[in-house]
């Protein structure tokens, strides 16, 4: 295992020769540089060596490091190894497939291969839909990314990318009990994903597009929106989207304005800004401006990102100009999906009285909450030590369920904005404040509500081709 340290516990795999060093020599050196031996366990011993498995913890990162580093120096000490949790957690992978029935005779052969499944395999080709009855297609979920935009890394390739894939496909099955299998595509080529999704997509009953770059995202999950028959849906762009507005909802209503007369001002207009506006607008906000480097975006400028011209069409309807310290005055919501240290505390000062405050970029907000907690009506990171974390992981489970239940071709709009009050609704107006506004990603009710609520809004939309029996009044799509 390569001797990477990732986490506030360790495990050191240490090879003493016992004539030149003692045991508490080594576990003076832990404790001087920071480390706190928790558990020790011996592996192997011979006449004059002992190897071990010491166990150390600290509250930084940096003193793990120290720590190793310091052993290194140790005379009659060969430090064979470093682990920690996280990598021991990833040895072999996050998931595994197992058969639902087991295989325990001929019999049993027989009917899940050949030859019984040959009349299985017919009664789906003598019609198609019957996929979604007699295999995974109901409950499967590809998760498809090609490695060039992952968390906050940025290109690291396919082979790289398939620990966070993994890790979405655990929470797909955990929170929603969806089916997910890590797809990584080792091409970056636009028209190449395109077409291996669509080749993929007769197994899967939806297509979840994960970390592929800006504005590469924009047209691969428009044209498979197109030409395919099942949802597909980009989370960086859609399942921010609807958190954040989730979120907005509920700080709109701590701090007592409304979203048709607020002015709202985002930084950072790439995939997941642009989703944003998108579901902004269509819950009914009139003034939002979006800012990027070159500052507020207006239709009577031309830029060479042609998403920045679309965008520029639909949102800044008073023409405003300028940087972000000039457009945010007056505003009453800042989202920040930018980088950080944008934001100054001068800035919030001059927006509206009890501003909402959304600074999302990781690891580092545009601006350290505690630097305007005396100021604003509310703040929401997308960090998990903050109070009210934009995570999308509160999304995609229950859209996905959602989606797959009713056998839906798209998620549409509408599915999103039901998605986000369904997320709003679980934290009650007695619960409710500034620092109460979205509810954690392991409340139950969070999917449950979402199935409700999207089904309602797919099936209301006329892109749902199954009634699940709870929702059937008579009839059945």
């Amino acid at each position: 295992m390569k001797d990477t340290i990732g986490g506030k516990s360790i495990i050191l795999r240490v090879e003493l020769q016992t004539e030149a060093v003692h045991f508490g020599q080594l576990i003076t050196v832990i404790t001087e540089n920071g480390g706190d031996v928790i558990a020790i366990d011996v592996i192997q011993s011979g006449p004059n060596w002992t190897v071990r498995d010491i166990t150390v913890t600290s509250s930084e990162q940096a003193q793990l490091e120290a720590v190793a580093e310091a052993i290194k120096l140790l005379q009659g000490v060969k430090l064979v190894h470093v682990s920690d949790r996280t990598f021991l957690l990833h040895l072999g992978g996050k998931i595994e497939m197992k058969p639902k029935v087991p295989i325990q005779n001929r019999d049993d052969l027989s009917r899940v291969y050949t030859p019984d499944v040959a009349r299985v395999c017919m009664a789906i080709h003598e019609k198609q839909e019957n996929a979604y009855k007699l295999t995974i297609k109901r409950n499967t979920v590809a998760v498809v990314s090609d490695g060039s935009a992952v968390l906050g890394l940025g290109n690291i390739g396919p082979y790289a990318a398939m620990p966070v894939m993994e890790g979405k496909a655990m929470l797909f099955k955990q929170l929603a009990d969806v089916d997910a299998f890590p797809i990584c595509l080792d091409t970056q080529n636009t028209e190449e994903i395109i077409a291996t999704i669509k080749n993929l997509a007769p197994a899967f009953g939806g297509i979840n597009l994960e970390d592929i770059s800006s504005p590469r995202c924009f047209e691969i999950e428009e044209r498979l929106r197109e030409e395919l028959d099942i949802p597909v849906f980009h989370d960086d762009q859609h399942g921010t989207a609807v958190v954040l507005y989730a979120g907005l909802i509920n700080a709109l209503k701590v701090v007592g304005k409304s979203i048709n007369e607020a002015k709202v001002v985002i930084c950072g207009i790439g995939a997941a800004g642009i989703a944003c506006s998108n579901i902004l607008l269509a819950a009914g906000v009139k003034e939002l401006i979006g800012v990027d480097r070159e500052g507020a975006l207006v239709s009577s400028t031309s830029y060479s990102n042609p998403m920045w011209n679309w965008y520029a069409e639909r949102t800044n309807p008073n023409r405003l100009t300028g940087s972000l310290h000039e457009i945010i005055e007056g505003a009453d919501v800042f989202i920040g999906l930018s980088s950080g240290g944008v934001l100054k505390r001068v800035d919030v000062e001059r927006m509206a009285p009890h501003p909402i405050v959304f600074v999302m970029a990781n690891p580092t907000p545009e601006i350290h909450p505690d630097e305007i907690e005396d100021i604003a009506g509310v703040i929401a990171t997308g960090r998990s030590d903050f109070p009210n974390q934009i995570n999308n992981v509160l999304c995609f489970p229950g859209i996905f369920r959602a989606a797959l239940d009713c056998q839906a071709t798209t998620i549409n709009e509408e599915m999103k904005l039901a998605a986000s009050a369904a997320i709003a609704s679980v934290v009650a107006p007695q619960e409710l404040n500034k620092l109460y506004i979205i509810p954690s990603v392991f409340n139950q009710e969070v999917v449950r509500r979402i199935r409700t609520g999207v089904i309602e809004a797919a099936i209301r939309t006329g892109v749902a081709r199954r009634m699940p029996r709870e929702f059937r009044s008579g009839g059945s799509i």
